[in-house]
Order: C-alpha cells, then structure tokens, then sequence
C-alpha cells in the first residue's frame, strides 16, 4: 500500500466517521451527548443544540469527501489541518468541565492526533513533475501526432 492509498483512505475513513457522529446527534441526541464525556448534557429543549452540533459535523464530513472526490488533495491536506482544531478543543472543552479525562484523551485527544497525521500525509504528497515535450511536440500542444503523453 502507497502512502497515497493510505492518505486517501483514511481521509476517507474520517470524513465517513464524522458524518456518523452527526446523524448520531440529529437521530440519538441524548445518547450520543452522554458520549462525549462531559458531566452533564442539554435536556428536553437544549437538545436543539445537539442537532446544531451534527449538522456541523455532518458538514465537515461533506466538505472532506468534496475535496476528496474532486481530486483536491491539497486543499484536503489543509482542511484536515483545521479540522483537527475541532476534536482537539473538544478534548479542551472536556477537560475543563470536569469530564472524563479517559474519553478526553481517548476519543477526542486520539481523534485530533489522527486527522493531524491524515492532514499530514496528504500535504507531503508531491506532485508530478511537468514533462518535457517529446521530440516533434510543442510545449503549446502536447501529444500532437505522438501518442498519450504519461508520466514516464
């Protein structure tokens, strides 16, 4: 396995796991809030701020996979840069409230070290350097009478 199939399926993997965090705040808010790790949660009315909180992470996912369908592996790296922001307050947030320190660093601390790596792998990634035109092309038309012009 390259580190580009590695990249893209962890990429993958993320955008496919936050998507689930969200439907699980939108269609169980109550036990998915209980999960986060924080003493107490939003009740009766404040669950309104639960389904604030999956369609968020819903979104997230969505812009990951747009990225990674498109191709836009770069952009991707960078987005799941400021993405890792996200799980690593979490943790912040949990901490500071006088939660589980167990589900902190476990799921929110491990969840922002992995987006951080995914992000690091993709930005790493190079490109392909330009090819030279092969005798009988022009630079202004590539391939003319010679054939698909593939990395060699």
């Amino acid at each position: 396995m390259t580190v580009k199939h590695l990249a893209t399926g962890l990429a993958a993997l993320g955008g496919a796991f936050i998507i689930y965090i969200g439907l699980s705040y939108l269609l169980d808010p109550q036990t998915a809030a209980a999960g986060f790790g924080l003493p107490t949660w939003p009740r009766r009315d404040g669950t309104a701020f639960l389904a604030v909180k999956g369609v968020r992470d819903i979104a997230t996912g969505l812009v990951l996979f747009a990225l990674l369908l498109s191709g836009h592996r770069r952009a991707l790296g960078w987005a799941m840069l400021a993405t890792a922001f996200v799980p690593a307050g979490d943790m912040v947030i949990v901490l500071s409230n006088n939660g589980s320190p167990g589900t902190a660093y476990g799921i929110h601390g491990l969840t922002a070290a992995a987006v951080a790596v995914t992000a690091g792998l993709l930005l790493r990634e190079r490109r392909l350097p330009a090819t030279t035109p092969r005798s009988g092309e022009t630079a202004s038309h590539p391939g003319v009478g010679a054939g698909p012009s593939y990395p060699r």
